[in-house]
């Protein structure tokens, strides 16, 4: 018996008010993410990427069209159920790593299982384990001034990951590092993916890398299509 997608999205629509009128981004995107997959989308600068992105992970509204995640429709749900559903389901990574700069490499990481009640003692056993896998056990008491680009994303990795979403967001998580070392952190990416399970939407510009994915879409004219390259 065939499994049900994890996430399912059906004739999504947005538009942005321009100087020059009525700006259609997403006209009609519609595809399925199973369990454990990787989908990488690459595009244009401006084709919407990032907008789309944004709506999957409901901090922004679609005009319409359905997303459902694990069989439940996630837009229109009042706002704490929203924000319910992303702590519990949805991890983010983007290109700016956004740690907070007054705390550790560990703390950093074991926020969200803070935030969700967590123990410290169990918050800080996951985070380290993480950061382990990773290859930054070196690195936990470190803030972030001390790491270096590669290092603060990993850790950006490991922050995302740690409550064991079902669905991870990625916005151009290695746009901002050096060609060794992207290829460095999306292999570890990929690799901690396989390991929680967690199945990925990526947003990036680096074919090379999309092309190391289970699958690549290209986002054009507002919609989504296989990529033959």
């Amino acid at each position: 018996m065939n499994k049900s997608p994890l996430l399912t999205v059906s004739d999504l629509h947005k538009q942005f008010t321009a100087p020059s009128g009525e700006l259609h981004i997403l006209r009609g995107v519609e595809f399925e993410l199973n369990e454990g997959e990787f989908l990488a989308i690459v595009g244009e600068s401006g084709s919407g990427k990032s907008t789309m992105l944004q709506i999957l992970g409901t901090l922004e509204q679609p005009d319409s069209g359905k997303i459902l995640l694990d069989g439940e429709m996630i837009h229109g749900l009042a706002s704490n159920r929203q924000a319910h559903l992303r702590n519990k389901k949805i991890g983010f990574v983007y290109q700016a790593h956004h740690l907070i700069p007054e705390l550790t490499a560990l703390e950093n990481v074991v926020l969200p299982l803070l935030v969700q009640g967590m123990s410290s003692a169990d918050a800080n056993q996951r985070g380290r384990e993480l950061l382990a896998r990773l290859q930054l056990e070196a690195r936990t008491e470190h803030i972030p001034a001390k790491l270096s680009g590669g290092e603060a994303q990993r850790v950006a990795v490991a922050r995302s990951l740690v409550a064991r979403p079902r669905l991870l967001l990625a916005d151009e998580p290695t746009g901002n590092l050096d060609e060794k070392t992207a290829q460095e952190v999306f292999g570890l990416l990929q690799q901690l993916c396989i390991e929680e399970n967690a199945a990925v939407v990526m947003v990036t510009h680096s074919l090379s890398l999309a092309r190391s994915c289970d699958r690549l879409l290209r986002l054009h004219d507002g919609q989504l299509f296989s990529d033959p390259g």
